[in-house]
């Protein structure tokens, strides 16, 4: 009798537990949970931009002072995945830098002949790109000895930051209190299931 009372007790106490409002209390907090990540993608998107900016204009202390506040903002927030940053304008330029250091061989400027070929193909740097070049010089006679005298521009020139699946920010917190609501929300189901059968037990045991 005493742990029927007791059943009762605990299913009485987990049905003042509205599950309505639970609900309505993780809609709340998933709201403000995917407007902290948007926020935190916001973030990244801008500072992305501002290494865009710093590399066309071609201040290289700058562009890596960009580079490091991008790096030190992904890595310390989730939902920052940024994918790879070619730094474009750079390459060219040092591209361009070393095509004008070489002096035309009897087959004329190599570089500016392997430059026209490789250019239309790839529209910023890559390995593949560098490959191309490399590839075009080798067909001419003085390719093999430049290139043992010249390094074609390798970089580096592209990055890629990982971003946490969890960081300790607003956004971090409130999804967390989302999984929170969640599990009370899973527990007070299984909850009022299992008094339920302990009841329907204990009336079938009379």
């Amino acid at each position: 009798m005493a742990n029927k009372k007791h059943v009762k007790r605990s299913l009485g106490q987990l049905q003042r537990i509205k599950t309505w409002q639970l609900v309505i209390i993780l809609i709340l907090f998933g709201f403000v949970s995917a407007t902290f990540l948007r926020l935190n993608n916001i973030g990244m998107v801008q500072r992305r931009e501002a290494v865009y900016t710093a590399d066309k204009v071609g201040d290289n202390a700058t562009t890596q002072n960009r580079l490091y506040d991008l790096q030190r903002y992904v890595s310390s927030h989730m939902n920052t995945d940024m994918g790879k940053v070619t730094l474009t304008a750079t390459y060219n330029r040092d591209k361009q830098a070393l095509i004008e250091k070489q002096s035309n061989g009897p087959n004329g400027n190599i570089y500016v002949k392997a430059q026209q070929v490789c250019a239309p193909r790839y529209h910023s740097w890559s390995p593949a790109y560098v490959q191309c070049t490399v590839n075009e010089l080798a067909k001419y006679p003085s390719g093999e000895s430049l290139n043992d005298t010249v390094n074609l521009p390798s970089g580096p020139y592209m990055y890629s930051f990982a971003s946490p699946l969890w960081s300790p920010d607003f956004a971090g917190w409130s999804m967390l209190v989302c999984v929170v609501i969640l599990i009370m929300i899973f527990a007070r189901f299984v909850g009022v299931v299992i008094l339920r059968l302990m009841l329907r037990r204990h009336y079938k045991s009379i």
